[in-house]
């Protein structure tokens, strides 16, 4: 059973109609309808699960990351660089994005212990796993 699950409704039924084009692009981050959404990775390890977002060329003060009632949000926004009104802009190809992405956190998720770092263009967060409680034996005496 997966713990983590991307969690949008549009997103969602646009890869399952698109699916065989979009999964196969390289991790640049998709564009749908306009909005920017970078390429995620999650790995499951025995004690934790591993998320990166693909998000080069961002300072990690843009980011914003929450949990809320089981579902984990990762945003960014840059707003746009004051203009220099003595300098005439020739071309313009950078973007000032914003995106975001939710996913869907299971219970066996520890949401007080996730933790995040930005280094090297990617946002890798740890979402590690409570630890199983065992349940004791317990005898039932038949009557």
């Amino acid at each position: 059973m997966t713990m983590v699950k991307l969690h949008s409704p549009v997103q969602k039924n646009l890869n399952n109609f698109f699916d065989e084009f979009f999964n196969e692009l390289p991790a640049f981050g998709k564009t749908v309808n306009n909005l920017f959404s970078p390429a995620v990775n999650i790995v499951e390890t025995s004690d934790a699960y591993h998320l990166e977002l693909n998000a080069p060329g961002r300072n990690k003060e843009d980011f914003h990351v929450s949990v809320d009632k089981g579902l984990l949000t990762i945003s960014y926004e840059k707003k746009e660089e004051a203009k220099n009104e003595d300098a005439k802009v020739v071309r313009r190809e950078f973007s000032f994005q914003s995106f975001k992405r939710s996913f869907t956190v299971d219970e066996k998720i520890n949401a007080e212990a996730i933790q995040a770092k930005y280094e090297n263009g990617l946002l890798k967060l740890l979402l590690p796993k409570k630890a199983e409680q065992q349940q004791p034996v317990k005898t039932i005496t038949i009557q």
